[in-house]
């Protein structure tokens, strides 16, 4: 079965949306941010979620991605990104890891 993919970036793209995994002590959750100008005008302004749990961040980012035709990239700076959820790799990265 196909893993889906998802493109890792350290910092947010103005045509794009972006799911951020942060911590704060043990807390962890997720920011869905989508800039006005990535949704060609389907947004009267720029969105952002809040803090949402994990599973329910993911969630919704790939909804309102599919949703908004936008294109969903993720910021993992804790690296709080769970492989059950799918590849997370970095544009340019060309090779594979190990066994895949």
């Amino acid at each position: 079965m196909t893993q889906n993919r998802f493109e890792q970036v350290d910092e947010r793209p103005d045509d794009a949306m972006t799911l951020v995994l942060g911590r704060d002590g043990e807390k962890q959750y997720g920011i869905i941010d989508c800039p006005r100008s990535a949704s060609q005008g389907r947004l009267p302004k720029d969105f952002s979620s809040g803090e949402l749990p994990l599973k329910e961040a993911f969630r919704s980012a790939i909804r309102l991605a599919n949703d908004f035709k936008v294109p969903l990239v993720v910021m993992d700076p804790d690296g709080l990104w769970q492989p059950d959820w799918g590849k997370l790799y970095r544009y340019g990265d060309d090779e594979e890891p190990a066994g895949e």
